[in-house]
């Protein structure tokens, strides 16, 4: 059965999902295969929606294919149920291992709602303050060249609002020094303006939250995110950090197209060590998992007090990326971990991911009960263009 002819499969499809039962795959082409899998856990009751996204997959399948990109997965969910599961092509070039739902991407970016989460997580339990000054958390470090510096606080943090120069010190991660090495320059870091005065991305002062976890929890970042957020929600191959993806035995490939050629990329490990900004490994299965809790599926791990403090916009964004010259976006904020828009004039949380060898975009439409997640194993334009395909399929 195509995508294009598939009426009585979609009503047959819809009765099914308001029962959560699984459905049985559609075949895709020789590239791509479908399937459906349910929640390990039971999210909570409610209504389930099934919105015909029919013309995205059509869009998505036939750019994959003709760009090439070595392997993808992506997956559409309500709080409740998987609604589509696909993967495409391999894990490594020239390789036959396919690409299945457990095969591990690094997310990149991504990386920052959780971190959003961990800090949410301390503040609900009461270990910290949205605004206690950095200093008075980690009073090891100095940070900025202005004294205005000093009042930076978790939120501003979070938000990428702590008035310092943006993406200070990225290009060191890109020549490959770890965070430990940088932190001895935070003194140097120019500040722009006061904190909470204006936006600007980061990833180095990002990790920050590594360690005020440390102090706070008196365990490693990684051991937190493992213990508080993976296990409990039964993200089974999720990791933070560069051993969770080399020890991985179903793991995708680092790619870069060279001319005419996708060529496998050679892994850069700087950015495991900013774990809250860029190090978790996932696959697509967990990314499942990930999404539903976003969308409040889980509240004994991510109680509604966490999502809505991060899901609340703090900080306006400039015009300028990607995501800002989307058809349809009204507005853009960052909250705690996620991009918030008002896009054709719906609420949508957001985050893209991308380091060397990987493209990753998750989005959420809290009002629709949906979500949608797509991991790319090859640094591919068509990352910038997934959203706003989707959301234009979903919306009015």
């Amino acid at each position: 059965m195509s995508l294009h002819a598939k009426p009585l499969y979609r009503l047959v499809a819809a009765l099914l999902v308001a029962l959560c039962v699984p459905v049985q795959a559609l075949a895709q082409s020789t590239l791509a295969t479908l399937s459906r899998v349910d929640s390990p856990l039971m999210p909570l009751g409610g209504a389930t929606i099934e919105p015909d996204f029919t013309e995205f997959l059509t869009w998505l399948d036939s750019e994959i294919n003709t760009l090439g990109v070595p392997g993808v997965a992506m997956a559409v969910v309500s709080s409740q149920a998987t609604l589509d599961l696909h993967t495409w092509g391999v894990r490594t070039a020239g390789e036959e291992a396919p690409v299945d739902a457990q095969t591990l991407f690094r997310i990149a970016s991504v990386s920052k709602t959780f971190a959003g989460a961990v800090t949410a997580k301390l503040v609900h339990d009461r270990k910290q303050s949205w605004d206690t000054p950095i200093v008075s958390i980690l009073p090891q470090y100095s940070i900025g060249t202005q004294d205005s510096s000093r009042e930076m606080t978790l939120r501003h943090v979070l938000s990428h609002s702590t008035g310092l120069m943006p993406h200070a010190y990225s290009n060191m991660l890109d020549s490959g020094v770890a965070y430990e090495k940088i932190q001895e320059k935070f003194r140097e870091i120019p500040t722009v303006c006061p904190p909470g005065r204006c936006y600007g991305y980061q990833n180095v002062v990002f990790s920050l939250v590594s360690d005020v976890v440390e102090v706070s929890e008196h365990e490693s970042y990684e051991q937190y995110v493992q213990e508080r957020i993976f296990n409990p929600l039964g993200m089974h191959t999720a990791s933070v950090g560069l051993s969770g993806y080399t020890e991985s035995l179903n793991v995708s490939s680092a790619h870069q197209f060279g001319g005419e050629t996708w060529r496998i990329a050679r892994t850069n490990a700087a950015y495991y060590s900013v774990g809250p900004a860029a190090g978790v490994n996932a696959s697509v299965q967990d990314m499942i998992i990930w999404a539903q809790a976003n969308l409040g599926a889980f509240p004994a791990v991510m109680p509604e007090d966490v999502l809505s403090e991060q899901q609340t916009p703090t900080v306006e964004t400039p015009r300028g990326s990607y995501f800002n010259r989307w058809p349809r976006l009204d507005k853009a904020w960052y909250g705690l971990g996620w991009r918030i828009f008002d896009y054709a004039g719906v609420r949508v949380i957001h985050h893209g991911g991308g380091v060397r060898g990987f493209r990753s975009e998750l989005v959420l439409v809290p009002s629709l009960d949906i979500a949608m997640v797509v991991l790319f194993n090859g640094e591919t334009a068509l990352a910038n263009d997934v959203v706003p395909h989707f959301l234009d399929n979903i919306l009015p």
